[in-house]
């Protein structure tokens, strides 16, 4: 079966490349440059033996349609692959090793949010000559975004583990997304499909965050999680009314498709009965044990402010005082057990693992008992239509002029320069005094406890008693001194990786100073006939 595969693939793969050497064709009369973007070692790391045997297992073309889900909370990128029944099977999870920001839709420029929602990623959009190893650009802001107003650009899935905006991979692992991104787009995919999420739709998430301000948008989009989750398939997305609309259709006395406008009253259109009638048998069975959780009392998710992101556990576990900041957190043997474990990449030394912002944690009003919510009613059948893409400026690597050669419009491509070092609080609180809130001091030292391993809770409980203890009257109390944020910065990252070959797992080895060796589905190969 696997020689068969492969096979296959390399004859879509011949066919494939004698269409794009055509185009590199053309565009090599007024800029060789571009071209000479086929030979890129990085963009050319073919897709690893294991993932074309789980391929053959779960039986996928290795140049079939991909579609990629994101969760914040869970710090997990999914890689979906089609089959050859039509429908979408997961192919593998890749822990995030950062994220920024805060669970939430990201909103302006520099506000470090990571995007939510649903959006496209066509040819245009991969970058192969990224300061971040490999990246492809999210799309954001898609229509809904720009009708709302946000702003923002160059938000990127990339390598390097480090993020102001974006999600970060190692570098091994965006090689490998970055692969099969590639392929399907050798297989005829035209786009594909990306949906990151605050946290997996549960409903035991979403009595969690039940009081969330972001909630309201987080159930317009479940919407469209729900509409793949029934389906396994890329559900469509459309704007209309500044909302996400999911697989919406003609109706059956209409001559046409439903044209749709992000920031204009919604066409007239219907939800395909068979997907409209398994989304509201899923979503009555997802209500009723929402209500089932509010019912019985399960806490809301504590906010954590000025935390900034997250990070997957396997990541955090191999840091000096790492710590899973929004993510989900693995505590006390756990972490200390996964440190023994393997990293699925390369952990750069500059690497910044998110931490409590202590000034904003004391500043936090004081905790309040959250007030339970009832059961919110049935959502409306509505589903998602394909995400426009971003508008950008020119770019200059081969898929951008490849795109434009497909007919795909402009779209954003990652950025260049190094991102200035991210400035991180670490210093501990100063002792509690009289002059000191108790509230804030409780918040202060609960952060400290939580986000820095090793945090010895008696030593706290014999300063506490030591505290409480009478002292000589003649002494006088002297206030202790506010915490000061530690400004210091993360250390510069070094120069950027040769290749993923250089790194570990299943990519092939290198000598030094030798060139690439491409395998004979690379695109290498495919563009030899122009170099």
């Amino acid at each position: 079966m696997g020689s068969i595969l492969i096979s296959r693939s390399l004859a879509r793969a011949l066919l494939a490349s004698v269409a794009l050497m055509t185009a590199g064709g053309l565009l090599a009369g007024c800029d060789t440059d571009q071209v000479s973007l086929a030979t890129n070692a990085k963009a050319n790391q073919p897709v690893p033996p294991k993932l074309i045997a789980a391929m053959a297992e779960k039986d996928m073309d290795l140049q079939s349609p991909i579609l990629v889900r994101l969760f914040k909370q869970e710090a997990e990128l999914e890689v979906w692959k089609q089959t050859r029944s039509g429908q979408f099977a997961l192919l593998k999870t890749y822990p995030i090793c950062r994220w920024s920001g805060d669970l939430g839709p990201k909103v302006r420029e520099g506000d470090r949010q990571a995007p939510e929602g649903f959006y496209s990623i066509n040819p245009s959009q991969m970058n192969p000559q990224s300061a971040y190893y490999l990246s492809f650009n999210t799309g954001y802001p898609n229509a809904f975004d720009k009708a709302l107003g946000r702003t923002g650009s160059q938000l990127m899935v990339h390598g390097d583990c480090s993020s102001r905006g974006c999600y970060a991979m190692t570098d091994e692992q965006i090689a490998e997304i970055y692969s099969l991104g590639r392929e399907s787009f050798f297989g005829g995919q035209k786009a594909f499909q990306l949906q990151a999420y605050p946290f997996k739709m549960t409903p035991v998430n979403m009595a969690r965050h039940r009081n969330n301000p972001n909630m309201p948008f987080w159930k317009m989009i479940k919407q469209g999680y729900d509409h793949f989750e029934v389906t396994r398939q890329e559900p469509k997305v459309d704007f209309c009314e500044k909302k996400y609309v999911f697989d919406a259709a003609k109706p059956a006395d209409a001559k046409r498709d439903p044209v749709f406008d992000a920031s204009a009253k919604c066409p007239a259109y219907v939800i395909p009965e068979d997907i409209a009638s398994a989304v509201r048998e899923k979503q009555a069975k997802d209500e009723a044990e929402y209500a089932r959780l509010v019912a019985k009392g399960t806490p809301v998710a504590r906010m954590n402010t000025g935390i900034d992101g997250g990070m997957h556990k396997i990541f955090a576990a191999k840091i000096p005082e790492g710590s899973t900041g929004l993510s989900e957190s693995a505590e006390g043997t756990t972490l200390q057990m996964l440190a023994m474990a393997k990293a699925p990449g390369t952990i750069p030394s500059h690497v910044n693992p998110p931490k409590p912002n202590l000034d904003a944690v004391a500043s936090a009003p004081a905790p309040r008992e959250e007030p339970v919510v009832a059961a919110s009613a049935p959502a409306s059948s509505t589903r998602v239509a394909s995400a426009a893409p971003a508008e950008k400026s020119e770019g200059s690597s081969f898929f951008s002029n490849l795109g434009r050669k497909m007919g795909f419009g402009a779209a954003d491509t990652t950025a260049t320069t190094t991102p200035a070092p991210q400035a991180t609080a670490s210093v501990p609180p100063a002792a509690q005094t009289s002059t000191t809130p108790a509230t804030a001091a409780s918040r202060l030292k609960a952060a400290v406890t939580r986000f820095v391993p090793g945090h010895d809770k008696s030593k706290d409980a014999a300063k506490d008693a030591s505290k409480d203890a009478p002292k000589p009257a003649a002494v006088a109390a002297k206030p202790a001194e506010p915490p000061k944020p530690d400004t210091r910065l993360a250390a510069t990252r070094p120069a950027l990786k040769p290749s993923a070959s250089d790194g570990a797992g299943d990519s092939t080895p290198m000598i030094s100073g030798a060139a690439p060796v491409v395998q004979s589905n690379s695109f290498d190969s495919r563009f030899s006939a122009v170099k």
